[in-house]
């Protein structure tokens, strides 16, 4: 019994034509490539560098993750867009009217184009946040945050474009 369970999944996984990974991603037989246009900052005090870590940062998550080529441009899969907002704000109000904590809030709009499944295609914004210690200059834990905060955003984009959860 537990054979023909197992063979029936398999001929319906076959029969998708989908290939499935333990990352989450669902992404066509036909798809084989993807591709990433630098991520312009629009935000004003952002970090000089982050637009390209954000755009490499994607670009990692979907070559580390997935089988898919990187393309120069037109990608069967297509991402692009610009960083919209990046702004350091106070929160955890102390009694003395202190803040505790500060928080690096990231925001991106992305544009995302399936050229195999316009179905898919979707335009919106993305924001990530974390918290540092307002005794913290933000200069020496700012590429520390960024970095986390951009895994958060493209795991977010990923999750988006090729997840079906």
């Amino acid at each position: 019994m537990k054979k023909l369970i197992y063979i029936s999944l398999c001929l319906v996984a076959i029969s998708c034509k989908v290939n499935y990974s333990f990352t989450g991603a669902s992404i066509a037989e036909d798809v084989k490539t993807v591709s990433v246009k630098t991520f312009q900052s629009y935000a004003p005090l952002a970090n000089a560098n982050l637009s390209q870590t954000f755009t490499e940062a994607l670009k990692d998550k979907f070559l580390s993750q997935t089988n898919l080529d990187l393309a120069t441009r037109d990608g069967d899969l297509q991402f692009e867009g610009s960083i919209t907002g990046y702004a350091v704000t106070s929160v955890a109000i102390q009694g003395n009217e202190t803040a505790a904590l500060n928080r690096l809030t990231i925001t991106v709009k992305v544009k995302f184009v399936n050229t195999k499944d316009e179905k898919a295609n979707f335009e919106t914004n993305f924001s990530r946040y974390l918290d540092y210690e307002s005794s913290q200059n933000l200069a020496s834990v700012e590429d520390e945050l960024i970095k986390d905060i951009n895994d958060q955003l493209t795991q977010d984009i990923f999750n988006k474009a090729v997840s079906n959860w």
